[in-house]
């Protein structure tokens, strides 16, 4: 004798209490895949990925990006995902992005989020959401690094860093503030004049 899934006994479950079942199955946030994906996946360990660091006079060594997933790498225009190191003293300036949502993850240490109107602390094991056209922003007022996730949707972030960054040990001009307007305007970031 064939056992069914509880799930599949749901329906009847519900129409037996009283409750009717929705009228239209909720629609799928991400089609069915038709065929299998090119990039099987991977694994990268913490220091794995496309390192950047900042291309600034007062950067510190502690500082960088890590893309872990974006497009170029894997493929899928979804979603992209990166780490950020933020040593003492520095911020991510309060900023906006037109066209991408955001989620922080703090690994690490501890410091004070904006999101809207509001500061708060935030230490390890915090998320922070952040809907697209919120104001945000990340202050590390302590002597030690924080260790941020980062994940947006959809990607646009990573290039913002690339155009940001360099490989570590790279010789680089620092960007003079017309050019760094530009970037921002370029990926979607408005940052808040302070």
């Amino acid at each position: 004798m064939k056992r069914l899934a509880v799930w599949a006994l749901l329906p009847l479950l519900l129409n037996a209490t009283g409750c009717a079942e929705p009228e239209e199955p909720a629609p799928n946030i991400v089609p069915p895949l038709d065929r299998p994906l090119e990039n099987s996946g991977y694994v990268l360990y913490p220091e794995d990925g496309e390192v950047l660091v900042p291309c600034r006079e007062d950067a510190s060594a502690e500082g960088r990006w890590i893309i872990k997933a974006d497009p170029v790498n894997t493929g899928s225009h979804r979603v992209a995902m990166g780490t950020q190191v933020l040593p003492g003293g520095e911020r991510i300036p309060v900023h906006r992005h037109e066209h991408q949502d955001e989620i922080l993850f703090v690994h690490e240490g501890t410091a004070t989020g904006v999101l809207g109107d509001s500061s708060v602390a935030i230490g390890p094991g915090t998320t922070v959401y952040v809907p697209r056209g919120v104001w945000h922003g990340v202050e590390n007022t302590e002597a030690t690094a924080v260790q941020i996730v980062w994940v947006i949707v959809p990607p646009g972030l990573e290039g913002f860093f690339r155009d940001l960054g360099v490989p570590p040990g790279t010789d680089c001009v620092p960007l003079p503030a017309e050019e760094m307007a530009e970037i921002r305007r370029r990926h979607g970031i408005t940052q808040k004049i302070e």
